[in-house]
């Protein structure tokens, strides 16, 4: 069978629809739906069910894409495999995280040492980027958050203190700590329920029997530091954001136990991690590290 219908189908079966799946791999409508429907002859099933222009995965399809994405992945990492293995230094990487900000600094080193690596970046909640790792769309994830998956490997990066950002003119600004009860009532600037912020925020305040007066919640975690400058309410944030002069905040620590963060990378156990990624891994591991000690 000839791979190429098989990655077509992997396209149409992610975004089920041909127009849009037809533009990511630029080529034409007609032909894509003409290789669709070459395969499912082939195969002797339907793959997808038709109402007009609306196509769904069906049965078939979804049983067909779970052994496709497989066999797909293993011809991909036995190809970077022998790649790695007569020592070529151009590669590729793709990384997903929960900020880009995290990674910024880490990733300008990289590409320095190695300008032939191609990186991709993808900012996603810690749900949607642990979706991206298991279809095998990204090699690491960044997390913030602790991941419980057999089937995924994890290594801890760093540990830091998560301090509570407020705006200079702030009556809390004087202080050099604060208990959690102590701003129950103030306005909490935070992030949507799939990011670290807001899962921290939500079990720093249950552990004293509140809830925080959220008034603000983004899905851009960076955010949160800039909207507190703004004079909007007070948030958490992590410490390596304290060391960054871009607003007028004052950082306190916050009196409570676990309120920290801990960034790990995780990736696929049954994966081949490609000479890149191992060293993308270890080059911003070591960056990130280093910064957190200066």
């Amino acid at each position: 069978m000839d791979l190429l219908p098989l990655r077509y189908f992997q396209a149409v079966a992610r975004h089920e629809h041909i127009s849009r799946a037809a533009a990511e791999l630029r080529v034409s409508q007609p032909s894509l739906s003409r290789t669709i429907a070459r395969l499912e002859k082939e195969l002797g099933v339907p793959l997808f069910d038709r109402q007009g222009r609306q196509i769904r995965l069906n049965r078939f399809g979804s049983a067909f894409l779970t052994r496709v994405d497989r066999a797909l992945a293993e011809l991909d990492d036995g190809r970077q495999e022998l790649s790695d293995a007569v020592g070529l230094v151009r590669g590729s990487v793709a990384v997903a995280t929960e900020t880009l900000l995290t990674l910024s600094g880490a990733l300008v080193g990289f590409r320095a040492e190695h300008p032939d690596v191609d990186v991709r970046l993808y900012q996603s909640s810690a749900t949607a980027m642990l979706q991206r790792l298991r279809r095998g769309e990204v090699d690491l994830c960044l997390s913030s958050q602790p991941v419980d998956d057999p089937a995924l490997e994890t290594a801890e990066v760093l540990r830091e203190e998560v301090l509570l950002a407020v705006p200079r003119e702030h009556p809390l600004a004087s202080r050099t700590s604060v208990g959690i009860a102590e701003i129950a009532e103030e306005p909490f600037i935070t992030t949507s329920g799939d990011f670290w912020q807001r899962e921290l925020t939500d079990r720093l305040f249950a552990a004293v029997g509140r809830r925080a007066n959220i008034v603000c919640e983004s899905d851009e975690p960076a955010a949160s530091a800039f909207l507190v400058s703004l004079g909007l309410g007070v948030g958490l944030v992590p410490e390596m954001a304290s060391r960054y002069d871009v607003a007028p905040l004052v950082f306190l620590h916050v009196d409570a136990p676990g309120c920290e963060r801990v960034l790990s990378y995780v990736w696929r156990r049954d994966a081949y991690s490609s000479a890149a990624a191992r060293r993308f891994r270890e080059h911003t591991t070591e960056t990130l590290r280093r910064e957190a000690r200066s």
